[in-house]
């Protein structure tokens, strides 16, 4: 898509005052997958030279905004934490095209805040902090699962920018299972459960992104029983909570989620009803 309104690149590296009609430009999939008539300037990030993926001395991992799908990839797999596994099955949950894989962005993927994103789903399940950068200097971290208000919706102010998210070290040892569903073959998610099982006081966590239009978890002290875990879905249960177009209908994502949920219980909780 050529973005014909747009009449000049910068570099994020040289500062300069944010006006209306600049965007952050990271790898450019979805900028340039469709018409932008408000955009009149890009702010090119790809030249500022963060490491895509930093172990910390703390055990987190940080994560940039500008590391590509096949970056976190790579690196994932020499990561050696319990929760390694889901990296991959959540950069493969994209479906995607050589040129998006080498292309697309943790940041631009949060940024987008679709219901399918797989970056949202991977950060949000194991605890990701997103630090956001302002205009003014000012910084300030926001948990993956609030950044994410609805779809197509973010926590981001006009001219604010996503430098990284970070996993805590506690939440990449956890024991992880994960569960996907689309309607299509090469379709995008339809419905994405993700369950974590913290081996150091035996909590699960159950985050559900996909069929819902913004993330949604659920923490229990211990594996909860069938009933308990499918009462506390029922409890944010509503007809605005989920997500509804070609995909898949919300009462498809519901009914799917709802087993998924079970699914995920038995494998990391055990069976008790």
């Amino acid at each position: 898509m050529d973005l014909n309104t747009v009449v000049e690149t910068r570099d994020a590296r040289v500062p300069a005052p944010w006006r209306p009609g600049d965007a952050w430009l990271g790898g450019g999939t979805y900028l340039f997958s469709e018409p932008q008539p408000h955009l009149r300037r890009l702010v090119d990030l790809s030249r500022t030279g963060w490491t895509p993926v930093e172990v910390r001395a703390d055990g987190s991992l940080e994560i940039a905004a500008t590391c590509t799908i096949a970056q976190l990839s790579r690196c994932a797999k020499d990561l050696g934490a319990q929760a390694a596994p889901l990296f991959e099955q959540c950069c493969r949950a994209f479906l995607a095209s050589f040129k998006i894989w080498n292309m697309a962005t943790v940041g631009g993927n949060l940024c987008n805040a679709l219901p399918a994103g797989p970056m949202i789903s991977l950060t949000a399940a194991l605890d990701g902090q997103c630090l956001l950068l302002a205009q003014d200097g000012v910084r300030r971290r926001v948990r993956v699962a609030d950044f994410v208000t609805g779809a197509g919706r973010k926590d981001l102010g006009e001219g604010e920018l996503l430098r990284s998210v970070t996993l805590p070290a506690r939440a990449l040892a956890r024991r992880t299972a994960f569960r996907q569903a689309s309607l299509y073959g090469l379709g995008r998610s339809g419905v994405l459960v993700i369950g974590a099982l913290d081996p150091a006081d035996g909590s699960l966590a159950v985050t559900v992104t996909a069929s819902t239009v913004w993330p949604v978890r659920w923490c229990f002290p211990l594996p909860p029983t069938a009933d308990a875990l499918r009462r506390a879905i029922a409890s944010v249960d509503s007809d605005d909570l989920w997500f509804d177009d070609i995909h898949g209908l919300p009462e498809w994502r519901r009914h799917m989620t709802y087993r998924f949920a079970e699914e995920i219980r038995r494998e990391l909780g055990g069976t008790t009803r």
